[in-house]
């Protein structure tokens, strides 16, 4: 409905914003978020830069990886490389980050409302900020789960004890062939739990998740909902962006709200529904906590 139309970029922020979106907080019915990658980028998890060159260094000089995400997609030789990139990765970004001060800050803005979290984001920072597991629905996978590579089957594994023995115990980006994880069915290599092609995983747990949020959207249909997007980028529109446009444009009493640097835009169609905020995500939950 929205991908062809045109829109209204926003810029420059404004006390009139801030408050607008800081009342329909309070006054919402139902607020559902809908987070992206720019948000743990806000709470400091940066895939480039020196927090790259901190970790990485070693695997930029041999191979000429630049950034995290890139690397994630390197065709390395041996499945002992590949896994000394992704327990490392997965270690500093699942296991030891810390829950990010704009996930804490979210939190204390939405506790006490009736809300639910839609995100592409598979780090874990939600539930570390206090979010109820059961109003969290993380649609592109999770760094802590892995499940077999074919998959030959529809389940998936926690694999923090081994993340962090590969982690331990690799030498000259390699792990011991040992550490390789294997699929308990059939064998054939595990793989981290993220949405990169056909062979991703639904689990129970996905589908669980997925069934909440549908019925959360059809309790809140014609009530007054906040449909709150954070630092959602262009690369899968499809899951937050549109979906929520098509949702503010269907209910008169529904509001739409963006907050991104750079990229704070709404159709014209719903643009009296629409408050955008272009603005570092972090500064503007910090000004909507004041």
């Amino acid at each position: 409905m929205f991908s062809r139309t045109s829109t209204c970029k926003f810029t420059g922020t404004s006390s009139d914003n801030i408050f607008r979106l800081k009342n329909e907080i309070n006054t919402a019915d139902a607020i559902i978020i809908g987070a992206g990658a720019g948000l743990s980028t806000s709470a400091g998890l940066s895939y480039s830069g020196e927090r790259f060159e901190k970790y990485f260094s070693d695997f930029h000089k041999k191979y000429g990886i630049n950034d995290m995400y890139s690397g994630g997609f390197y065709p390395f030789d041996s499945l002992e490389e590949f896994w000394a990139w992704w327990s490392r990765h997965i270690l500093i970004n699942r296991y030891e980050a810390g829950v990010g001060k704009p996930y804490s800050d979210l939190f204390e803005l939405v506790k006490d409302k009736d809300y639910f979290v839609l995100t592409t984001n598979v780090d874990h920072q939600f539930q570390l900020a206090s979010f109820d597991k059961k109003r969290l629905f993380y649609t592109q996978g999770d760094y802590g789960l892995w499940q077999c590579s074919k998959p030959c089957h529809n389940k998936t594994y926690d694999n923090e004890e081994a993340v962090r023995r590969m982690a331990a115990e690799q030498k000259d980006m390699k792990i011991p062939s040992e550490l390789i994880p294997r699929c308990p069915i059939c064998g054939a290599p595990m793989n981290v739990n993220l949405r990169c092609d056909e062979t991703f995983v639904e689990d129970e747990g996905w589908h669980r998740a997925a069934e909440r949020y549908s019925e959360f959207i059809r309790r809140h249909e014609n009530l007054h909902v906040l449909f709150l997007e954070l630092d959602v980028g262009g690369n899968t529109p499809v899951i937050i962006k549109y979906p929520f446009w098509q949702m503010t444009a269907k209910n008169p009493k529904a509001v739409y709200a963006c907050i991104n640097y750079g990229e704070s835009l709404c159709p014209k169609e719903i643009m009296k529904q629409s408050i955008c905020i272009d603005d570092d995500i972090g500064k503007t939950l910090t000004k909507l906590l004041i």
